[in-house]
């Protein structure tokens, strides 16, 4: 146990030193920026009677939403972007050989790798998570219903895409990797609007789309949870639930725990897979 925490420890000041932080901070800073102007017109739409309050209480939810995918968008870049170099450029590069040259074994190296870098991707995607949420309670006095748990299933999307990176780093290039895991990332959150696209027509076959597709990676219902616990509880009111189905930035129901549990039961075939592929990896 101390052998993975100290390389999850070296996986974290390694992730810290990279460009990809600060790229990420940037990103970060700018998209707060930009949401807090956004939201303040909001707020001054709603003082100049514009806007009632229970109609700038639905807005802000519908824009916190919005601005949450971004933030998952920009968590997604940046796990997919550290795991690809931090696994498979070692790799490449000779580091891991050295390393696992002394008596480490390849799954406690890996699982070492996996942790650092899951500490470092669900922590930025909690911290700006809540510095968001600050900056609309701030600007329109708006608080979602359930921040921790709203954060939490972010942080939990983070793993989800992250540990398919690390899989597929340790069977193709450092950037093949990153590109196919944002590719999926974006394959499956379209394939849920379209489902829901499919709910709200009635259409059980452009349905199971969806369903079928956060089935098999969990990132998009894990998204829709956050969602959920994110929005006011008024905001489908004004959709109807078949219709609230069809807009990509409301989602009608909380998680299961069944889903739940298949999202960590997923993660760890997945990660097993990751394991038993970096274990028969020519070094």
């Amino acid at each position: 146990m101390s052998t993975v925490l100290t390389v999850a420890q070296l996986t974290l000041r390694e992730a810290s030193r990279r460009r990809v932080l600060l790229a990420l901070l940037t990103l970060t800073v700018l998209l707060l920026a930009l949401s807090g102007w956004g939201f303040s017109r909001v707020a001054a739409e709603s003082g100049g009677s514009a806007l009632t309050s229970g109609e700038t209480r639905l807005t802000a939810s519908i824009l916190l939403n919005l601005v949450m995918f971004g933030f998952s968008l920009i968590a997604a870049l940046g796990t997919a972007c550290l795991a690809g170099p931090t696994l498979a450029g070692e790799t490449e590069s000779g580091i891991a050989l050295s390393v696992l040259a002394r008596p480490i074994r390849r799954s406690t190296f890996l699982l070492g790798k996996w942790l650092g870098l899951v500490v470092f991707g669900a922590g930025f995607v909690v911290l700006a998570g809540l510095a968001q949420c600050l900056v609309v309670r701030a600007t329109v006095d708006y608080w979602p219903p359930q921040p921790g748990r709203a954060l939490a299933l972010l942080a939990a999307q983070t793993v989800v895409l992250l540990t398919l990176a690390v899989l597929l780093s340790t069977a193709v290039s450092p950037m093949a990797s990153g590109v196919v895991a944002v590719g999926l990332f974006g394959t499956t959150w379209v394939a849920g609007v379209v489902g829901g696209i499919g709910a709200s027509l009635g259409n059980s076959s452009v349905e199971r789309v969806g369903e079928v597709s956060r089935f098999l990676l969990p990132t998009d219902g894990l998204w829709r949870g956050a969602m959920n616990a994110f929005q006011d509880p008024t905001a489908l009111s004004l959709f109807g639930d078949e219709g609230g189905e069809a807009f990509p930035f409301l989602s009608t129901a909380p998680l299961t725990t069944s889903y739940l549990a298949w999202a960590v039961l997923w993660v760890a075939m997945v990660w097993a897979l990751a394991a038993a592929s970096f274990v028969r990896k020519d070094l």
